[in-house]
């Protein structure tokens, strides 16, 4: 009789203790009632690879017309809110070689920072240092190889499906290495 009580009153802590608890869900973090139209400002390129900014700011641009849940301004004096962005680091890595040193195999980099502003209160919103993209790839010349151009497109399109989410869902959206906050709130 006494097991049996010990029995029944450990299945009641038990459930107690894990059948109630909730996992750790943050409050989402949404877009400002005020801003109804964005606009993209064109990526800065700080590095030695020329032509990056135009198709990545293009690629932003397309994947919100693509969602559709802002309007889109074509210029920042139209829009309540700003993505801001800049291509920091681009590095093209060999990790495989052939018998005779060929590489076959690369690893594709990219590292951007990025902010938003609201335009209406003239504050920055949010700021997202240090989003990473990355693709591994096999060299064109290998079977289901890829161009470096092929695999660029496919970053950017990741990168801006990224870029979008982070913007309007908020935080916890991406895998950068920012602090995920509200500048001047602790």
């Amino acid at each position: 009789m006494l097991r049996k009580l010990f029995v029944v009153t450990g299945f009641a802590v038990a459930f107690l203790l894990f059948g109630c608890a909730s996992p750790y869900a943050p409050a989402p973090q949404t877009m400002p009632q005020h801003i109804k139209k964005l606009t993209v400002r064109p990526f800065v390129n700080n590095t030695a690879t020329s032509g990056l900014e135009e198709k990545l700011t293009l690629a932003v641009v397309n994947e919100f017309v693509r969602d559709g849940r802002f309007a889109v301004a074509n210029n920042e004096a139209d829009a309540d809110g700003v993505v801001v962005g800049e291509i920091k680091r681009y590095i093209l890595q060999p990790l495989t070689y052939d018998q005779n040193l060929i590489t076959t195999q690369y690893k594709l980099w990219v590292v951007l920072n990025l902010y938003f502003i609201d335009k209406a209160n003239n504050v920055t919103l949010w700021t997202e240092p240090n989003m990473e993209g990355m693709q591994v790839y096999y060299d064109a010349n290998q079977p289901g190889g890829r161009t470096e151009d092929e695999v660029r497109d496919i970053l950017w399109d990741s990168l801006s499906r990224d870029i979008v989410k982070r913007t309007i869902e908020g935080f916890g959206s991406v895998q950068g290495g920012s602090e995920k906050k509200i500048p001047g709130q602790q």
